[in-house]
């Protein structure tokens, strides 16, 4: 697949299971480095510079190109602690405090958990562990959020706090999402990519444009044969 995504934008990645979405999407922090075997061809490329070259400090990578997974993660640590945690990990020298704080506020989940900053992040609901996880990811500042299925785990209540945070984030942070959900793609993004699985189970990019384009009127018969849901 070829895939340009500007800065400053919302684009969401569809398709059947088993396509790549979250593989492509874990290639833009080198995530799957971690993975035996993984072998990556082609480039990818950040700000001009290939994200695959032998000089790029993978550390400072993942926090210009942060990750919120599925299910939510918070370390067995305080609320602060864990919002801390990639600060701590990048050198940062400021005002902890106020820095948590900015990114709980940024995360919508302050007023909830300022009085209960040294509690452990294990107590908050799920939708708030999710929330927390974003303000981690939030805290050092990066240029690119990624998200796989953040909100699948949640209930509709939470998962509509997400959406709305996803929203109101993205105005000065480039996001993309993986999601299965085809109204929560539809609510949220503001372009759509739809990838699809060829012959020996390798996935490819089938087409990809404005998110009212691909719902409304896609180039290619097998995009609206999946939105619609007739996708066989």
């Amino acid at each position: 697949m070829s895939l340009e995504i500007p800065d400053g934008e919302l684009m969401v990645l569809v398709g059947p299971s088993g396509c790549g979405k979250s593989t492509f999407l874990r290639c833009l922090n080198r995530m799957n480095d971690i993975i035996d075997g993984c072998r990556i061809d082609g480039a990818i490329t950040l700000d001009g510079v290939n994200l695959y070259a032998r000089d790029v400090d993978v550390v400072a990578l993942r926090a210009k190109v942060g990750m919120v997974f599925q299910k939510p993660n918070p370390f067995p640590k305080s609320i602060a602690a864990n919002v801390g945690f990639g600060l701590k990990v990048n050198g940062y020298t400021g005002d902890m405090i106020e820095a948590v704080e900015r990114s709980l506020r940024r995360a919508a989940l302050w007023e909830e958990v300022k009085d209960r900053l040294d509690k452990s992040a294990l107590t908050l609901s799920g939708g708030q562990q999710q929330r927390l996880c974003i303000a981690r990811a939030l805290a050092v500042n990066p240029e690119i959020i990624l998200m796989d299925e953040p909100a699948s785990a949640l209930d509709p209540i939470a998962t509509l706090a997400i959406e709305q945070l996803i929203r109101e984030i993205s105005s000065d942070v480039t996001i993309i999402i993986v999601t299965h959900n085809m109204q929560q793609a539809a609510r949220v993004s503001d372009e759509t990519a739809f990838l699809m699985v060829g012959e020996e189970r390798t996935g490819y990019l089938v087409e990809h444009g404005s998110t009212n384009q691909i719902f409304t009127d896609p180039v290619d018969e097998r995009t609206e044969a999946y939105i619609t849901g007739r996708f066989s």
